[in-house]
C-alpha cells in the first residue's frame, strides 16, 4: 500500500466520497454506523452555505425554519431559493420623517442660510454712545450682542454686568475690529445687534392717545440721518409717535445714532397707507397740518391745534399734491428768502417748538 495513504500512527487513512445521486440523504459511516437518516431540503442543496446555516439555526430554536418562512414571496407564495437577497417594501416617510434624515447627513454645526436671512432680516445694528446708552436703559431685552471699545467700558459697567449676568454675548475688541461689526467708522466705540420693534399700528394708537398729541407723518422721507434728526426734534418737544411706510425705517443705525437717544423715546406708526393712515387720524378728531415754502399761513400767526398731525414731504419736492389738498391747515415758515426752503429737519423742529410752545406754555 502507498505510504501516503497511511497517518502517523502507520495505520491505513479511509476517506468517503457522497454521491449525488444520494444528496437528500446524509450516507452512513460503514467503519463507524453512525450518520444518515437525517434527510437535507432542497433548499439547502441549492443554497450553498447558507443551507448549512439554517440547518444550525434550526437547532437553536427553530430559527432556521422562521428563516425559510421569510424567504417566500409574499404575493405569489413562492420560495426566494436561488439567492439569499430579499427585497423588503417599507410605506413612505412623511415628510417629518424625511426632513429628520436629511437633517441627519448635515455636518455637525450646521446652519440654514435661510434661517440666518430671515434672523438678520429681524436685527439692526444700533451704535453711538448716547444711543446705545439710552437703548440699554429703555429695553435691554433686545440686545442679542454687543461689541465695546476699551476706552468706553468704564462708562458701560452696568450694561457690562447686565449682559453678563443674561448671558448675553459681548467683546472688548480694537478699533478696526469694531468698524467691522458696526459696518462704520462713526461708531463711537459701541456696537449693539438688536432685535427690531415692529411699531403700532393706527387704531392701536388712537385708543391710547390723550387730548393733546402731535404725530409727525413723513412723506417719502427716507435719508436716515434726516430721519434720526427729525427723531431727535421729536423727542425733545413730545412728539411720541411718528406715521411711516415702513418701521424698519426708524430702526437703521444711522438713524439711531442721529437721534442720539431720541429714537428710544419715539415709536413708529403704521397703516394700510398713508392716505388711509391721515383719514384714519382725521376721523378720530385730529387735523392734518401740512407745510409749504411759498404758500401758506406764516407760523407765528399760525393757531397750531392741540391735536395735529403734521405732514412733512422730501426736501425736493415736499409732499404731494393730493396731501396738500386734502389738509385742514398749511403753513409757510418766513425767512429772508435768500434760500428756497429749509432742511427737512430743521422745518421739523421749527414747526414742532411752535407748536409745544402754543400748547404747553
Amino acid at each position: 500500500m502507498n505510504d501516503d495513504l497511511k497517518g502517523k500512527s502507520g495505520k491505513v487513512r479511509v476517506m468517503y466520497v457522497r454521491g449525488d445521486d444520494n444528496a437528500e440523504k446524509r450516507s452512513e459511516n460503514p467503519r463507524t454506523g453512525k450518520g444518515g437518516g437525517r434527510p437535507q431540503s432542497s433548499s439547502r442543496a441549492e443554497g450553498g452555505r447558507r443551507g448549512g446555516r439554517d440547518e444550525n439555526r434550526s437547532r437553536d430554536g427553530g430559527r432556521g425554519q422562521r428563516d425559510d418562512r421569510r424567504g417566500r414571496d409574499a404575493g405569489h407564495g413562492q420560495r426566494e431559493e436561488s439567492s439569499p437577497w430579499r427585497t423588503v417594501s417599507r410605506p413612505p416617510r412623511d415628510d417629518a420623517a424625511q426632513a429628520n434624515a436629511a437633517n441627519a447627513e448635515l455636518p455637525k454645526g450646521y446652519v440654514d442660510p435661510e434661517v440666518i436671512r430671515k434672523q438678520r432680516a429681524e436685527e439692526a445694528r444700533v451704535y453711538g454712545e448716547n444711543a446705545c446708552q439710552a437703548l440699554f436703559q429703555s429695553r435691554p431685552e433686545a440686545i442679542v450682542r454687543a461689541w465695546f471699545v476699551q476706552s468706553v467700558t468704564p462708562r458701560f459697567k452696568e450694561a457690562l454686568r447686565w449682559m453678563a449676568a443674561n448671558r448675553k454675548a459681548y467683546h472688548v475688541v480694537e478699533d478696526a475690529d469694531l468698524v467691522k461689526a458696526s459696518g462704520t467708522e462713526h461708531h463711537g466705540g459701541v456696537c449693539f445687534i438688536i432685535k427690531k420693534r415692529h411699531g403700532i399700528s393706527v387704531p392701536q394708537w388712537l385708543a391710547q392717545a390723550g387730548e393733546t398729541d402731535c404725530v409727525l407723518a413723513l412723506e417719502d422721507v427716507g435719508n436716515p440721518h434726516n430721519l434720526g434728526a427729525i427723531v431727535r426734534s421729536c423727542a425733545h418737544f413730545g412728539v411720541k409717535g411718528v406715521v411711516v411706510q415702513d418701521a424698519g425705517l426708524l430702526e437703521s443705525g444711522a438713524a439711531i445714532r442721529t437721534a442720539e437717544g431720541g429714537a428710544e423715546h419715539v415709536e413708529a406708526i403704521t397703516g394700510d397707507g398713508f392716505q388711509a393712515s391721515l383719514d384714519a387720524f382725521r376721523k378720530a378728531g385730529y387735523a392734518i397740518v401740512t407745510t409749504s415754502s411759498h404758500k401758506g399761513t406764516p407760523l407765528f400767526k399760525a393757531s397750531m391745534p392741540k391735536k395735529m398731525v403734521l405732514v412733512l414731504g422730501q426736501e425736493k419736492e415736499g409732499v404731494s399734491e393730493t396731501t396738500f389738498a386734502g389738509a385742514d391747515l398749511s403753513i409757510a415758515i418766513d425767512g429772508t428768502g435768500n434760500v428756497e426752503s429749509l432742511n427737512v429737519s430743521v422745518a421739523t423742529g421749527i414747526l414742532l417748538a411752535e407748536w409745544w410752545r402754543q400748547n404747553h406754555s
